[in-house]
């Protein structure tokens, strides 16, 4: 069973309720009935119309608002009546939610959002995308773990690529916490490390996982989604600038199709918030039925496969891990809207 928030979209809770139809999959849904429908197949439907707003301070609404429809989905995973989260609200309250209630890994010094990147010859995943501004070099190294044993679980890649995002692909060059990272990674062993990537590895696909800091994260994020779309306009623009132009982009629409298949984001299915004691998915606030529904799957997917599990058993092998439990969530500043 998986829990979905249907509050927050931009395209309203019918079109999360729709994604969740559309998935196949068992889903217990909260968010307003009059929007959503009545239970059906297999979607259970809990009646919770009070949503948290993204201008509000994430930690303290969902402290005060436990009938919030996040609070509440984030709960039922925490009982275990549900096996995973997945929302398309606001970026901050589901961090919050889930780090409260859901709780972080024992021994994991805090979360970070992970985001596939539709590219050619992707996905490539990147962390953190905004959950914490800042990263000490014992943050870097469990999210290199992190993503990992994440595109080893849930998209098959055996022995992935990680790399750290830096200035330049020399081993001396970096932030001091990137080169204290870079030296126990490799230090650590485990991992398929290539080193220090740049930024147009990214879109290139130097790594399979590229390892940053929530604030470089984050705008790394910006930056490649608005190239995207601003590109995607100026081929449309292009294509329709003469009636020659015109032609040519029928001659090739088929080739272009595929090509906007493999950069379309609703088909990866969002972010997902390593680090918990359960899967999180954080769908973008854009996303329609399709989306939500990819979504869900990939919320499934990281249960089928015990991505959880497998991750805590990986960063314990290199010693990776903390000796102290899970705190508070004081730590976790959102930052990001890249979710909601």
């Amino acid at each position: 069973m998986i829990a979905v928030d249907a509050n927050g979209a931009d395209q309203g809770p019918a079109a999360v309720a729709e994604g969740a139809r559309r998935s196949g999959l068992d889903v217990l849904l909260f968010g307003p009935a009059s929007a959503v429908g009545a239970s059906d197949g297999h979607v259970e439907v809990v009646d919770a119309p009070v949503t948290i707003g993204g201008h509000e301070e994430p930690a303290q609404a969902v402290r005060s608002r436990p009938d919030a429809s996040i609070v509440q989905a984030a709960r039922s995973v925490a009982e275990e009546r549900a096996e995973a989260l997945v929302s398309a609200g606001s970026t901050g309250p589901t961090l919050a939610a889930a780090t409260l209630r859901v709780r972080r890994l024992r021994g994991v010094h805090r979360p970070a959002l992970a985001v596939l990147l539709p590219i050619p010859g992707g996905p490539v995943l990147l962390l953190d995308a905004g959950a914490s501004v800042e990263a000490r070099p014992e943050h870097l190294v469990q999210f290199a773990y992190m993503g990992a044993c994440f595109m080893e679980a849930v998209y098959a890649r055996e022995r992935p690529r990680v790399g750290l995002l830096s200035v330049g692909e020399e081993s001396g060059k970096g932030t001091p916490a990137v080169l204290a990272a870079r030296e126990r990674i490799e230090a650590g062993g485990g991992l398929n490390f290539v080193g220090n990537v740049e930024g147009f590895d990214i879109p290139g696909a130097g790594a399979d996982v590229v390892v940053t800091d929530g604030f470089t994260g984050n705008v790394a994020l910006k930056v490649l989604e608005g190239t995207s779309k601003l590109m995607r306009e100026a081929i449309g623009a292009a294509v329709r600038s003469s009636p020659v132009s015109a032609v040519g982009g029928l001659l090739i629409r088929g080739r272009v199709g595929r090509l906007r298949e493999q950069l379309d984001p609703e088909a990866v299915g969002g972010a997902i918030l390593l680090g918990l004691r359960k899967p999180v998915v954080v769908a973008h606030g854009s996303f329609g039925p399709r989306g939500i529904a990819s979504a869900i799957g990939l919320a499934r997917r990281a249960v089928d496969e015990d991505m959880v599990g497998r991750t805590a058993a990986a960063l314990e092998a290199a010693g990776a891990l903390r000796s102290a439990g899970a705190g508070s969530v004081a730590e976790v500043t959102p930052e990001s809207d890249g979710g909601g």
